[in-house]
Order: structure tokens, then sequence, then C-alpha cells
């Protein structure tokens, strides 16, 4: 069964830090590109960050860039995102998502999302 179970939510005062941890299973973690997404009450999900399967390339929004570092640990299947310098606009609920290509279509999975509210 594939599970992607995301943690390390919370509130957090501006300017503050928080690292989410997405841990995977049911699946061959390393052969997937992982990814964050978020979305804000009323808006459409955003991707924030992308890390390659060998963690050796990452991608970021430009509203991130500089703050938030996505990283992956492939002998504990399990992608982080340390966020810091947060700012009330970074509120949302944030979830992982694996992605591979095969068999000329993408595969993907979801996790459920983990809330981030930031303010003081």
């Amino acid at each position: 069964q594939v599970q992607l179970v995301e943690s390390g939510g919370g509130l957090v005062p501006p300017g503050g830090s928080l690292t989410l941890s997405c841990a995977a299973s049911g699946f061959t973690f390393s052969r997937y590109t992982m990814s964050w997404h978020r979305q804000a009450p009323g808006k459409e999900r955003d991707l924030v960050a992308t890390v390659t399967t060998d963690g050796g390339g990452t991608n970021y929004a430009d509203s991130v860039k500089g703050r938030f570092t996505i990283s992956r640990g492939n002998a504990k299947n399990t992608v982080y995102l340390q966020m810091n310098n947060l700012k009330p606009e970074d509120t949302a609920v944030y979830t992982c998502n694996a992605k591979r290509w095969i068999l000329a279509t993408w595969n993907e999975y979801w996790g459920q999302g983990t809330q981030v509210t930031v303010s003081s």
C-alpha cells in the first residue's frame, strides 16, 4: 500500500522556522522525483520545491527561494522541507508528491498534507 505521510506542521510566528517531513512507503522511493506543494485557503495548489531522484538537483518557486530548502534521504525514504524566515503568506496546507515517468505516462502519489500557519 502506497503511503506518503507528512509531519512537522504547526503554528509559528513570522520569522520563525519549521521543518516538514514526508515519509514514503509502498513504492521504490529512490526512483521518484519528489516535490512539495501548498494550498492556501481559497487559492489553487502551487508547486513549492522539487528534488531529483538522487537529491542532486532542486528547484524552487520564486516566492520561497533563499528561504526554503528541499532535501531527501533515500535510505530513510523521506523528503524534507526546511522553511526559514517564514511569512504570513506562507500559511497553507503543505503536501508532498512523488512522481515518475513509467510506460509513457506519469505515475504519481500524494500525501494528505500538513497545516502550516504563520501568525503572531
